[in-house]
């Protein structure tokens, strides 16, 4: 009989060595992580507009993270190289924080925790030599596993292994009991837009979506317009309060400033890769710039979650799209039966 309690790590005579994996079937395994790296409000007016002496500081940190997950066997003893099938880093800004959010994915052997966790630490401390030498009291902490899923012990979350509350969440999806049932015939949709946040231009997206759902009869929560760094907090605010169907629009493009794809990502526990892909395949005729359109859908916690891109006519495209198959999706997320 084994011990499922001991260290996994160690032989039978307490030294270390690496875990033998070699009797593990291949599953996809993935993990998200994340971090906070506390300075000054003002520093982070200058992050937020570029200013600082080192430019492009969040692009910088979002890079070491991803190379830094790639090299996790290289800086933690016995971990073991993994075949990276996607990482991503999201730095969102807050007053006086920078919240690092860090995705692994693999297909393996072996949990890629580490690999999550060590991209979010990476990204912290360059963060911090680039901020140094105008808030050399910068703090980097709070670096902890979100969840992951995959591998014999199925998925895990933060949540539900009921963490003493004295631990702060805010940046958790709420899971189980912590969330109450997903709410038929609702719906949440989110504009990502820099500018239409600033007020710099209108939102002329997140209306045409929810006159749209209220014409097939789904109440509209609310449209919440939010800077591209803003998409991931707002999405996970979105899925707490358990809607039938978020839709966002914007931040789907290959620009660095896009992050609508890695955000929802990250909270996704099953694609529907076929919705994204007829989405782009319906204005790809006339307008050829729409394959650059890294949009997903899926399915988190029983809401559907879909990414519109951020023009007025991706949006009728991708609305063209859904009028064929959004009730059917609905309907199947509450337990009907498919149509004979």
């Amino acid at each position: 009989m084994t011990d499922d309690s001991a260290l996994s790590h160690l032989d039978a005579d307490g030294r270390a060595r690496m875990v033998d994996v070699s009797g593990k079937a291949p599953s996809v395994r993935r993990a998200v992580a994340s971090g906070r790296y506390r300075t000054r409000a003002d520093v982070i007016a200058l992050l937020r507009d570029d200013a600082l002496p080192k430019a492009d500081v969040l692009t910088t940190a979002r890079l070491a993270g991803i190379g830094g997950a790639k090299r996790t066997s290289e800086l933690i003893p016995l971990c073991h190289p993994l075949p990276l099938d996607a990482v991503s880093v999201d730095l969102e800004l807050e007053t006086d924080s920078v919240v690092i959010t860090a995705t692994a994915t693999t297909t393996g052997r072996t949990g890629v925790e580490m690999e999550a966790l060590t991209a979010v630490a990476v990204a912290g401390l360059t963060l911090h030599d680039m901020v140094k030498a105008v808030d050399p009291a910068g703090v980097l902490g709070e670096i902890r596993l979100i969840e992951k899923t995959g591998g014999v012990r199925g998925p895990w979350s933060r949540d539900a292994a009921h963490e003493p509350a004295s631990a702060p969440e805010s940046d958790a999806v709420p899971t189980g009991a912590d969330r109450p049932p997903v709410r038929p015939g609702t719906a949440v949709v989110l504009v990502s837009s820099t500018r239409a946040a600033s007020g710099e231009r209108p939102d002329a997206t997140g209306p045409l979506i929810a006159e749209w759902l209220v014409g097939r009869g789904i109440a509209v929560d609310e449209v919440v317009v939010v800077p591209d760094a803003g998409i991931a907090e707002a999405l996970r605010a979105a899925l707490a309060s358990a809607p039938a169907v978020i839709i966002t629009t914007g931040g789907t493009g290959p620009s660095p400033s896009d992050r609508t794809p890695e955000a929802v990502a990250a909270v996704l526990d099953a694609e529907l890769p076929g919705v994204a892909e007829a989405i782009r395949a319906r204005g790809r005729d006339a307008v050829p710039t729409s394959a650059l359109s890294r949009g997903l859908a899926g399915i988190a916690r029983g809401t559907a979650i879909i990414t519109l891109p951020g023009s007025r006519g991706g949006v009728h495209d991708g609305l063209a799209v859904l009028d064929e198959v959004l009730q059917h999706l609905l309907d199947q997320l509450e337990g009907g039966d498919h149509d004979a």
